[in-house]
């Protein structure tokens, strides 16, 4: 597939996108002209706008391409598997071969005892229908009191009634949720931790929040604490070394299950294909994904749960009163299981785990700008923090929007990263070389110094 070289249309995409309602933006601001980036054409690493531009992809379209764009392989599937069985459902008693096959082999990679898997379309959805299977299993259980959950401030959910409720307060201001079922932990940000506490400090006073927590609201009426495992949308935050192990110890010892939000980390970006056991330590007991399931080839997501859990729902006397009319559709899970396939053969979980450091040391390069604060993440995961005073921490003001100022300043050389108020975020296809690699790093710190150079006109610096 190559990405075509010449303009295509972009007045007329454009205009007609003044129909389409953008999720997470501030609507009023894309009126304005110029506001929207109409993308046409993906190949590799590399996308190619309306105007002919092309640029080097450095968000996956969103922590979504981990094979790359233009994946032949998972492009023939999908049509393969359109013209032999376009759709049919996995409602009741009906299934067709390849949900089953690759629910099988989601049950085969995934960590412990997790071997049944209920598709959905989205992350949120499978968060969402975590938490409703949990509901349902401590019903089924005796203990119907059981409802809370346990997030932490900075945690990204979803944007579902109940997902975003579970999702830190940020992403829903003005917005209503299921709110009152969610209680919220501090955000484990070792680098606005306390001045003078050292990172095991850190970790023990979160481990104390959460023992309090648990006390204070009553194991009885807590039915999970979810997690990322790595923050992504809530600052790509790494918690302190041990973090998920111990939390998940806690949660056996009191009876609450643990759900791993692995919607960004699963298949690969990470370096392995499920990171709650492999990088964090830690058996959960469902995992919920969706992004690097199908690399964003076609909108599906997972909820995977334990053979305890699903005994549980299982058993004789009920009905599992949870379902989606695309659950397990045959052209999503074609695309799934040829992903898959993909990220096997070429072995990308080895490569992340040699290229992904690389990616780390080009980013941590950056430190040296006056206004960088902390880089942070792990492999192709990876935040950059802006701040307006190094020793204080101190942010800029929200107006100044420094995040968009740097995305602004990369797209214009060629470079597609994600503004995330005071940071800019990057989680770019796993295939990427050493060269764009050092592309990547180049054209960031191009663009730092351009909005350097920026604020210090406007005096703002």
């Amino acid at each position: 597939m190559s990405i075509p070289n010449r303009p295509i249309a972009a007045e007329e995409i454009l205009a007609a996108d003044r129909h389409l309602v953008h999720g997470f933006a501030n609507l009023d601001a894309l009126k304005a002209d110029g506001a929207r980036t109409a993308i046409v054409a993906a190949e590799g690493a590399y996308v190619r706008d309306a105007h002919g531009n092309r640029l080097l992809d450095g968000i996956g379209g969103l922590w979504c391409v981990n094979v790359g764009h233009g994946r032949a392989e998972i492009i023939d599937a999908i049509a393969a598997q359109l013209r032999e069985l376009d759709y049919y459902s996995v409602f009741y008693n009906l299934t067709h071969p390849t949900a089953a096959r690759l629910a099988e082999k989601l049950a085969s990679l995934a960590p412990g005892p997790l071997n049944h898997a209920f598709f959905a379309n989205s992350g949120s959805v499978a968060n969402d229908s975590a938490v409703r299977i949990l509901h349902h299993y401590f019903n089924r259980l005796g203990k119907p009191k059981k409802k809370k959950i346990l997030s932490r401030i900075g945690a990204y959910h979803g944007s579902t009634h109940l997902a975003i409720a579970m999702t830190t307060p940020a992403y829903r201001e003005g917005w209503d949720s299921a709110a009152e079922l969610v209680h919220f932990l501090s955000s484990p940000s070792p680098y606005r931790r306390p001045d003078g506490m050292d990172e095991a400090a850190f970790l023990d006073v979160l481990i104390d929040e959460l023992e309090t927590a648990i006390e204070t609201l009553g194991a009885e009426n807590i039915a999970c604490f979810i997690a990322e495992p790595i923050m992504g949308a809530g600052g790509v935050i790494v918690p302190p070394k041990g973090y998920h192990a111990r939390v998940g110890e806690i949660c056996r010892k009191n009876d609450i299950r643990y759900v791993a939000d692995e919607v960004v980390t699963a298949f690969g970006r990470l370096g392995h294909m499920f990171a709650s056991e492999a990088a964090f330590g830690v058996q959960p007991d469902i995992i919920s994904v969706a992004k690097g399931l199908t690399s964003g080839y076609q909108p599906m997501s997972a909820t995977i749960i334990s053979d305890e859990i699903h005994e549980v729902v299982s058993g004789p006397g009920g009905l599992f009163l949870h379902g989606m009319t695309y659950s397990g559709h045959p052209a999503c899970s074609a695309a799934a299981l040829a992903n898959i396939a993909i990220l096997e053969r070429e072995d990308i979980c080895g490569q992340v785990r040699v290229r992904g450091p690389l990616f780390e040391r080009a980013l941590h390069a950056l430190a040296d700008l006056g206004i960088v604060g902390e880089v942070r993440g792990s492999h192709f995961m990876m935040g950059i923090e802006f701040v307006r005073d190094r020793a204080t921490k101190a942010l800029f003001d929200p107006g100044v929007n420094i995040g968009g100022r740097v995305a602004r300043h990369a797209q214009a050389r060629g470079l597609i990263v994600r503004p995330l108020a005071h940071m800019a975020v990057l989680s770019p296809p796993l295939i990427l070389t050493e060269a764009q690699i050092a592309e990547i790093g180049a054209t960031l710190r191009q663009s730092i110094r351009a909005t350097m150079d920026d604020l210090a006109r406007e005096r703002l610096l």
